[in-house]
């Protein structure tokens, strides 16, 4: 499928974000965002294949709205500079570890994860990993793995957080308040004929943090 429509509303609008220019190219963006929701329902269709929990998702449960909330910033761009879903079974306010899908000119990537998580998942989170570290390193220190998500989390702990010792070997896994991956990527990614299978294959490799993340939440939520 050719993304190139996107790319061409999203060079816009960063550079004329006002509203006047996007009513001009109302139509546009009305294109641009159909062969987005066509990109993602292709997206979750592969993702299904090793994922079967996001099957039934539909683009509208995982995109998002084109306006920014400007209430509390001071930047009073009326609208994004991007287009992103995040394809989680679980919704996109869920705790569960899920796939992102971010289209920005310049600033694209593949990525997931868990984000703004309460403070008891979070501390959940951190013990399953220091009780199954081994099992936590096979994953996020494999090479297939770490070709493509070479650093685990964001947002990090100057030190240890409450509760684990500060000697512990592994701490950097600990001390992330977010459980994200990112796999950056150029514009030209998306200009392949076989971007959906390199898609895949990144997001295949990434289900395997899904998966030890999200066993946890499911087990808290099972409590």
């Amino acid at each position: 499928m050719d993304t190139t429509v996107i790319f061409q509303f999203l060079n816009g609008i960063a550079s004329h974000n006002n509203r006047e220019w996007f009513l001009q190219n109302k139509e546009l963006y009305e294109e641009a965002k159909s062969c987005f929701d066509m990109l993602i329902s292709k997206t979750i269709a592969r993702i299904s294949t090793f994922d079967e929990s996001v099957g039934c998702i539909q683009p509208s449960d995982c995109t998002y709205r084109i306006y920014r909330d400007t209430r509390f910033s001071s930047d009073k761009s009326p609208y994004k500079i991007h287009m992103g879903a995040y394809i989680n079974a679980h919704g996109k306010k869920s705790n569960h570890f899920g796939y992102y899908l971010h289209l920005q000119p310049g600033n694209s990537m593949l990525g997931g994860g868990s984000i703004c998580l309460p403070a008891n998942v979070l501390k959940a989170i951190r013990q399953s990993i220091y009780d199954n570290i081994d099992e936590f390193r096979d994953i996020v220190e494999d090479p297939e793995f770490k070709q493509y998500f070479p650093v685990i989390g964001a947002d990090f702990l100057k030190t240890a957080p409450k509760g684990f010792p500060k000697d512990f070997p592994y701490l950097q896994y600990l001390r992330c308040k977010e459980y994200i991956c990112e796999h950056h990527i150029d514009d030209s990614f998306f200009e392949q004929k076989d971007f959906l299978d390199r898609t895949e294959v990144i997001f295949r490799q990434m289900k395997r943090l899904g998966d030890f993340i999200n066993y946890t939440v499911d087990n808290m939520e099972d409590e």
